[in-house]
């Protein structure tokens, strides 16, 4: 029999593809339940009524497949709540119709590419969260020119920035370099280095911003406590 619990492990293993973070973590599964003969319904709700469609069309697609997954699971309901287009998006998952179907007429196709660029951006994003201590340590950025994966020590963000570059098809392995190009997956070189660095702490910078303007709306939006907050009442 599948449980709550297990429900919650799969949920985890969505991402809100712009932020770069389990929909877990940022507070967008409202509920998750799962009954005794299998039937599985999860409900999910955003910072705003306006959310991009094509943002919450791929978590609601991508918590139906984590769900749907589970060994004991025998039906699937996401339901998106308190979104304009939630009826469109929660008939168009429930129906296998994809992004293009559920919005015929108005999508030109797929979200392949918008993950794509999102995941490229998340690279770049970890690139700099690993590299910060060493930059910290080092008297000249350019010897991270020469390092490997290999070469730092475990992190959970390392792991990190291997998963996303390996989704990718990019070098992730032990000898993979630690500086690439998120497009191509070639070697940074020397001249290339110092706007690859400030890409990536932009990134890292704009991403990190972004997820706390949308744990503030959401907690707006739903009267939620943050964090370490007590009740005052």
């Amino acid at each position: 029999m599948t449980t709550q619990h297990q429900l919650l492990c799969a949920l985890q293993t969505v991402r809100d593809p712009e932020l770069d973070e389990p929909i877990t973590s940022l507070g967008f599964v409202a509920s998750c339940t799962v009954s005794a003969g299998g039937d599985a319904e999860v409900a999910l709700r955003l910072p705003t009524y306006f959310c991009a469609p094509n943002f919450a069309y791929l978590m609601v697609a991508d918590a139906y497949d984590a769900v749907s997954a589970l060994p004991g699971v025998h039906s699937t309901r996401i339901l998106l709540e308190d979104h304009f287009a939630a009826d469109a998006i929660n008939g168009g998952v429930a129906a296998h119709a994809g992004f293009a179907g559920t919005f015929d007429g108005e999508a030109v196709g797929e979200l392949h590419e918008l993950r794509t660029a999102f995941l490229r951006k998340a690279v770049l994003a970890g690139t700099d969260q690993v590299c910060r201590p060493l930059l910290a340590a080092a008297a000249d950025p350019a010897t991270l020119l020469a390092l490997t994966i290999a070469d730092l020590p475990p992190s959970a963000e390392l792991d990190r920035l291997r998963q996303r570059r390996a989704e990718l098809g990019l070098p992730a392995g032990q000898d993979a370099p630690l500086l690439i190009d998120p497009q191509t997956g070639a070697p940074v070189s020397a001249d290339a280095l110092p706007l690859h660095l400030r890409r990536a702490r932009t990134t890292r910078i704009s991403i990190e911003a972004n997820g706390g303007i949308c744990r503030g709306m959401l907690r707006q939006r739903y009267h939620l406590q943050a964090p370490g907050e007590e009740d005052g009442s």
